[in-house]
């Protein structure tokens, strides 16, 4: 048992560490805040998520502790860091942030300009 159980405890932090490193790659060489957002939301999240799950895994299988609070805390930050993400990106776009010129569309281009125009009727009624 104790073979699997360090198998399995390593294997997770290895996998967190490998999307760690991908994450800080991400953000070092991509080339505007858009996908250097989706690199440091997306990966950095399964990194984390992979150390806390390997972390839970060594003091529940090793240490016979079944943390509770690990669990909430890996299940909070699954809900969170993609929204905060998808929220900070949302937000460059909005305060007129750039994209770089290799991006193909601009898919809230027309939504950002509907939105404006309903607040503008809005403030006229």
């Amino acid at each position: 048992m104790t073979v699997i159980a360090n198998i399995l405890i390593v294997t997770t932090i290895v996998v967190g560490l490998i999307f760690t490193v991908v994450t800080m790659i991400g953000i070092l060489r991509l080339p505007d805040v858009y996908t250097r957002a989706h690199a440091a939301s997306k990966s950095a999240t399964l990194g984390v998520l992979s150390i806390l799950l390997g972390v839970f895994f060594h003091f529940w299988l090793k240490e016979d502790h079944f943390s509770l609070s690990l669990l909430l805390g890996i299940v909070f930050l699954f809900i969170t860091s993609p929204v905060g993400g998808h929220l900070m990106g949302r937000a460059a776009y909005m305060s007129g942030v750039k994209p770089t010129e290799m991006t193909v569309g601009d898919d809230l281009k027309d939504a950002v300009k509907e939105a404006k125009e309903q607040n503008l009727k809005r403030l006229k009624d």
